[in-house]
């Protein structure tokens, strides 16, 4: 039977970068090994996001109010624990993560399976790098990030990310609300669980601003230290 695939798109007023994500995903020729599913995550938008993406045919998970990144992605994760699905690839809907780089992941883990595959703009630096200020805080995140994994994980605040059933089981149970991407892999390196990282090409957001910008950078590298230290020393049952 083919492996079941779910490919969440977390997405708050998205509605100008949506339609061209999902009309590129949904012109994929993926494996026949492979069942892909795509749940776009409506985080509480106040534009036109749901009425865009009804267009297609894709699970909408409508969340009624703004619950933030991490949730969103978790509920995307309780979907795809409940429907069975052994594979959940996380893509951002602001356009960063070419569709096609859906097939490296998939890829990379028939060759070499981890429990979570990040997809890194940092390995061979190739495509859109980010802005100088926010390489010097992911530079830092790096860092550490070895120091509460042992890891060396050089892409730590990456969206773009596969997680294998035992990932799903985890995520669907407990995820970090609001600096889920380096906060979880001390969670899932503290589960014992495989990370590893492939290089992706990404793209500049193609529309709105991000949630993080300017001064408010240093103030989420504050932030996320003290996240990912409690995430370190905290028990999760």
């Amino acid at each position: 039977m083919p492996i079941k695939v779910l490919i969440i798109i977390p997405c708050f007023n998205e509605e100008k970068s949506i339609v061209s994500l999902l009309s590129e995903l949904l012109t994929i020729n993926f494996s026949n090994k492979y069942w892909i599913e795509i749940a776009v995550v409506n985080d509480g938008s106040q534009d036109k996001t749901v009425e865009v993406v009804s267009q297609f045919n894709v699970i909408i998970l409508d969340l009624p109010v703004n619950i933030g990144i991490g949730g969103a992605v978790q509920t995307g994760f309780k979907y795809a624990f409940e429907n069975d699905f052994e594979i959940a690839i996380q893509v951002d809907g602001d356009g960063q993560h070419p569709p096609l780089e859906i097939l490296k992941m998939l890829k990379a883990y028939e060759e070499n399976p981890s429990n979570i595959i990040i997809g890194s703009r940092f390995i061979v630096k190739q495509g859109f790098q980010s802005s100088t200020l926010r390489r010097i805080g992911i530079f830092y995140l790096h860092f550490l990030n070895k120091i509460f994994t042992q890891k060396n994980i050089y892409d730590s605040t990456s969206g773009f990310r596969l997680f294998d059933k035992k990932a799903i089981a985890l995520a669907a149970r407990y995820y970090p609300d609001e600096y889920p991407e380096p906060e979880s892999l001390v969670i899932f390196a503290k589960a014992g669980f495989s990370i590893s990282e492939i290089p992706v090409m990404m793209k500049p957001r193609q529309a709105g601003q991000s949630s993080i910008r300017y001064f408010s950078q240093v103030y989420y590298i504050i932030k996320v230290t003290i996240a990912m230290f409690f995430s370190y020393i905290r028990k999760v049952n």
